[in-house]
């Protein structure tokens, strides 16, 4: 008797093994995103559009990742599934080709309808701030506006995409210092040219001699926010133009030929 239990018991948990590892190694399902998830993400995002069919299924699953980490909270605005899908896809754009990417340091993104001020004020007349990457109490937070987070994925005729460039400031300030320098992703032998591509490319703008953002010569953690930006939107035009700052935004972002667009 004592055997056929011993036996039993075997079975039991052979059984409990095979069904953990098929539980483990089946695919999980799509649950965080909406039903037409594949319409909007073609109409609106030109970066999915261009992924061939494996990549795209692969950016499905980073973003569906995404909302299931982290909160998205409209602040007297609703957090609509477009709304949902854009700020999803403005965090995964950047870290598309780098493995196992985690924004640890963010816990919630919080929507609101309109430009706020530094004390996150949604009214009054010094409202200028389009989106900022949360600090103190907000330390995991992050502040979006509805309107410019669908104005940067509806008008893709610029350089300008405020959810990204939040992100972006995200990825810096993930090695615990927000200076342009992303050095969780940029190996150490490139950190002093890129410094140095920063500065000659700052001080560009403030002379007039640049195309890029004047915003971008405010300091190097924006400039890397704004470079970024353009990077993202007008690559084919950032190359042209700057060619230096282009191929190692490609080193940092790994893009290139890691990338599966249908053009490789």
């Amino acid at each position: 008797m004592v055997l056929v239990l011993q036996i039993l018991l075997v079975l039991f948990l052979i059984i409990l093994i095979v069904l953990i590892a098929f539980r483990i190694r089946r695919p999980k399902p799509l649950h965080q995103l909406p039903d037409n998830y594949k319409e909007l993400l073609n109409d609106y995002v030109t970066f999915y559009r261009e992924l061939n069919e494996s990549g795209k299924e692969h950016f499905e699953q980073r973003i569906d990742q995404f909302l299931s980490a982290v909160k998205i909270t409209g602040v007297n605005a609703e957090a609509e599934d477009l709304d949902r899908i854009f700020i999803a896809a403005a965090a995964i754009i950047p870290v598309y080709t780098i493995q196992d990417w985690q924004y640890i340091n963010l816990h919630e993104v919080l929507l609101y309808p309109g430009a706020f001020n530094e004390e996150f004020d949604q009214h009054g007349a010094d409202r200028n701030i389009a989106g900022m990457v949360g600090t103190g109490a907000l330390q995991y937070a992050m502040v979006l506006t509805k309107w410019q987070v669908r104005q940067g994925f509806i008008n893709n005729n610029d350089t300008h995409k405020t959810a990204i460039h939040e992100f972006v400031h995200l990825i810096d300030k993930m090695d615990g210092t927000m200076d342009g320098v992303p050095e969780i992703i940029l190996e150490r032998k490139y950190i002093d040219q890129w410094k140095q591509l920063m500065y000659t490319s700052m001080q560009q703008i403030k002379n007039g001699q640049s195309d890029i953002d004047r915003y971008g010569s405010t300091n190097t953690a924006e400039f890397f926010a704004v470079i970024s930006e353009y990077f993202f939107m007008q690559p084919g035009q950032l190359q042209s133009n700057h060619p230096d700052v282009f191929h190692m935004l490609q080193r940092i972002y790994r893009t290139g030929k890691n990338i599966q667009h249908n053009t490789l």
